[in-house]
């Protein structure tokens, strides 16, 4: 499973040229992962594109479209409208707090916003009940389910209003929360209904002197758990899906207030954990807004200093009905498979049976080989142990046993090669003296080709099984980072899976167990120095890679290593495997010019 290298090379140049291409290749995919991150394409089959000014300035022209007002009315008609309109406003600020099983949101009616979005099931970095509001954002850029328009200064006055709530206190879901206001010609009502799930649905709808307002529904300020995001700029996406078709933008690509009007199954803003995620009611008539801002936070969350701060973007998004009131159903939770499969967007029929939110979770390339593992995982710690990292080991060892055949296929095409080592060298030096490009040396990759068949060896035979299991190692890393069940997740002295291993135990168990895996490996192809070296650099490097990335890792890592070395043990008490060392020891005494005592115990 862990493997890095080929260990049953050809002999030769070609066969150490080779080790060391594998070697820079699979080094490089892996620094790669700390600066490159799974996106989706970001084409979109979006009806039309405009930026936030270009929709300010339509409305004050008057001039964006019959469902966007005029708010700069004449003064007389708006007068008019002003006087016959009833005011409707609280006197004094009030909160109201709706929970189930899963949250406890916390509304107030000062914007009809949420102040408060605690999500009961899982803990923030100090072990509290984790806020998906991030106050520092939110006090700056907007709270939750804010009303976002095009005109800054009405969007500024329905965040400000004191709405008259239909209950305040503390409410259970299933129930439903109103809030309304109204004054100056202005009248809103915000509707917000819950059930026992992660989704809560709104109706918004917005007038001005009787003529509607396009008003969206926002989640302006990113999330709570910014702190605990190793990096957390990268981990923040603007995810839509249109038409099924997904497109997810990395931050510096995000342009505050740009809309996208047309087709919206559903969109968003999510981390590396958690999402905000909206679905339309009418997915055809659909506007999506992306926001970003920057937010600076101090370098060292423990020790904040405001002389040492570092700024970060801070995504939001806003969506709503391109004409009339606003409809739209909110996700805001864990992006947990088992939750997003069964969240669906708005079918052509009117039903909850269109694209789910599971591409929100970002596995990339690998997609589809992390996520058979994840489930394969999940199934383990929900049948046989009820601990992550238990699980992890009990799906390595299976893993690890699976891919058995594999490193005896390599070994078996590693002594086959080794057997017709002399005849390849004749050939080879029959043909030396004609230069790369000479036709004759064609003659030469013949009779290659022709020994090869001969003896029944495959010239990939020893690679290629080192290719299946590559990508098994970068899907295994890529299922760990993203799956929310291993985070804060418990085993042993190691109290998040998710994070890098506090005592970095398991990296220099791993560094150890590699060592000693890649000692008892024979490789009778390779060079005894080269092998001594990689023996030593693959286990460091292996080591480095692990002492900052998840535990889960670290464990899968260690552990397949510790398995494969009894598996080489009982290799090398096997017939195949004593050829195999007992080549290694004469090529290394025909280097040497020594003659050894034994070759090999027997």
């Amino acid at each position: 499973m862990a493997e890095y290298r080929n260990p049953n090379q050809q002999g030769g140049k070609q066969d150490t040229s080779s080790l060391l291409i594998f070697t820079v290749v699979f080094a490089a995919i892996l620094l790669g992962m700390q600066l490159l991150r799974p996106k989706h394409p970001t084409t979109s089959p979006i009806q039309s594109t405009t930026s936030k000014a270009n929709a300010s300035q339509q409305n004050s022209a008057g001039v964006a479209g019959s469902n966007a007002p005029n708010v700069t009315a004449n003064a007389a008609s708006e007068g008019k409208s002003a006087d016959t309109t009833p005011k409707v406003a609280a006197a004094t600020q009030s909160t109201t707090v709706v929970e189930n099983e899963l949250y406890r949101i916390t509304f107030s009616n000062r914007g009809g916003e949420v102040t408060s979005w605690i999500l009961k099931r899982y803990t923030n970095y100090d072990g509290k009940p984790l806020d998906l509001v991030h106050p520092a954002a939110a006090e700056k850029f907007g709270y939750p389910l804010a009303i976002y328009t095009y005109d800054a200064g009405l969007r500024q006055r329905l965040a400000q209003a004191l709405y008259v709530p239909s209950a305040t206190g503390t409410m259970t879901a299933p129930n439903q929360l109103t809030f309304d206001y109204s004054a100056g010609g202005l009248v809103v009502r915000k509707t917000f209904h819950f059930d026992d799930s992660y989704v809560v649905t709104a109706d918004v709808s917005v007038t001005q002197n009787g003529a509607p307002v396009e008003a969206l529904v926002a989640w302006p300020a990113g999330f709570g758990d910014q702190r605990e995001a190793r990096d957390y700029s990268t981990y923040q996406k603007i995810d839509r899906s249109s038409g099924g078709k997904v497109e997810s933008v990395a931050p510096k690509k995000v342009n505050d207030g740009e809309t996208q009007s047309g087709s919206l199954d559903w969109g968003g803003v999510s981390d590396l954990y958690f999402a905000a995620m909206f679905l339309p009611e009418t997915p055809a008539n659909s506007t999506f807004v992306t926001l970003r801002q920057t937010l600076d936070i101090p370098k060292n969350p423990d020790e904040p200093k405001t002389s040492e701060t570092e700024p970060e973007p801070v995504l939001g998004a806003a969506v709503g009905a391109v004409n009339g009131p606003t409809t739209v159903r909110i996700f805001a939770g864990p992006k947990s498979l088992g939750v997003l499969s069964s969240i669906r967007a708005m079918g052509p029929d009117g039903k909850a049976n269109g694209p789910n939110l599971v591409p929100i979770v970002h596995y990339g390339m690998w997609s589809f080989i992390a996520k058979p593992l994840f489930y394969l995982l999940r199934w383990v710690y929900d049948h046989v142990v009820h601990n992550w990292g238990w699980a992890i080991l009990i799906l390595t060892v299976f893993l690890t046993l699976a891919m058995f055949p594999t490193r005896f296929t390599m070994m078996k095409s590693s002594i086959k090669m080794q057997r017709i080592q002399p005849q390849m060298n004749f050939i080879k030096e029959k043909y030396k003296k004609y230069k790369f490009d000479d036709p004759r040396k064609q003659d030469m990759n013949r009779e290659m080709q022709e020994l090869y068949k001969k003896e029944g060896v495959n010239m990939f035979g020893g690679c290629l099984p080192m290719l299946v299991q590559f990508p098994l190692i970068f899907a295994f890393y890529a299922m760990l980072e993203n799956a929310i069940e291993l985070r804060h997740a418990h085993w042993f002295w190691l109290h998040d899976l998710s994070a890098p291993d506090p005592y970095h135990i398991l990296p220099i168990l791993m560094v150890v167990s590699q060592f000693f895996f890649q000692m008892f490996t024979p490789s009778p192809g390779v060079d005894a120095a080269q092998q001594k070296m990689m023996a030593f650099t693959m286990p460091l490097f292996s080591g480095f890679i692990c002492w900052h990335y998840a535990s889960g890792l670290a464990l899968y890592w260690s552990g397949s290593n510790l398995i494969g070395i009894g598996q080489q043990m009982i290799i090398n008490r096997t017939k195949l495997g004593k050829e195999l060392r007992e080549i290694q020891a004469k090529r290394a005494l025909k280097k040497k010019g020594g003659r050894p005592a034994a070759l090999i115990r027997r």
